[in-house]
């Protein structure tokens, strides 16, 4: 256990001295800063008032940055430290294939979700502080949303750098899937749905094996209940999970997504031949 900590923590060090994380810290935080600039908390659109406008622009915008972000800096945790020859010194220490593994992905999932937090706490803290209205309920909700998705293409992200043997491929291949499922938001899915007169069910399914989507939906959900934006689809979703169901599942399905997609990485890696 200790070494799985001592790996967190080496990672996190990295990870705080690397570009990457100061590019992505201001981003989150520029952006709700921003937000307050343009007045946001201060319009009503839709019957909002206060912070529920910031929070729903905020993770719409997180929706498109966030994943990309995640899979882009993780795919070289292996597979860049592959390419280094760090396992053969790695061979040599007096740690564990799984403490080291996942120590990786304890570390990485705290630099990559913090700053998301710390953009939305002080959202919320400089909301009490001007008594704007704070939603806690929709706080609380997103953030188990943001940790959900993070989470959910960690797992990926690690996964590729497993199988790929070199970060240069690792890179095209997130790149790749990330394109796939921006693309199966809805153009290409309504696309095949037409084309292959599908059941509107079955296109209902294959939409919310889309971990975006269902990120998407949910986060529509919070000021649109009945998913009125969403069109016909939306009788499907709720007559098959119902509001509290669909946001249940919002979460656990990312939630297992990434386990599993970590569990397959942390087996193959363990299997694998690792210089």
């Amino acid at each position: 256990m200790k070494s799985l900590w001592l790996t967190a923590l080496a990672d996190i060090t990295e990870s705080l001295r690397a570009r990457w994380f100061m590019v992505y810290t201001a981003i989150f935080g520029g952006l709700v800063v921003l937000l307050f600039v343009f007045g946001l908390t201060e319009s009503r659109i839709m019957g909002f008032l206060g912070l529920s406008r910031l929070l729903t622009v905020f993770i719409q915008l997180t929706m498109a940055i966030l994943p990309v972000f995640v899979l882009i800096t993780t795919v070289r945790s292996v597979a860049g430290d592959r390419e280094a020859g760090v396992f053969e010194y790695l061979l040599s220490l007096p740690i564990t294939l799984s403490a080291w593994f996942w120590g990786k992905i304890i570390g990485r999932f705290t630099v990559i979700f913090l700053p998301v937090f710390l953009a939305m706490a002080g959202a919320a803290a400089w909301a009490t502080i001007k008594d704007i209205p704070v939603p806690w309920d929709d706080f609380f909700y997103y953030t188990g949303l943001l940790l959900a998705l993070a989470w959910c293409f960690l797992g990926i992200g690690m996964l590729i750098s497993t199988v790929a043997r070199s970060a240069d491929v690792a890179q095209g291949a997130v790149f790749i899937i990330w394109l796939t499922l921006v693309l199966f938001l809805d153009l290409i899915l309504l696309g095949i749905m037409i084309k292959e007169h599908l059941p509107p069910e079955s296109a209902v399914a294959i939409a919310l094996a889309n971990p975006l989507q269902v990120f998407r939906i949910a986060a529509m959900m919070m000021f649109d209940p009945q998913l009125v934006m969403l069109g016909p689809a939306a009788y499907i979703i709720l007559d098959t999970f119902g509001e509290p169901g669909f946001m249940t599942y919002a979460i656990a399905y990312p939630m297992a997504l990434g386990t599993v997609a970590a569990t397959g990485g942390y087996l193959l890696f363990r299997r694998g031949d690792l210089p």
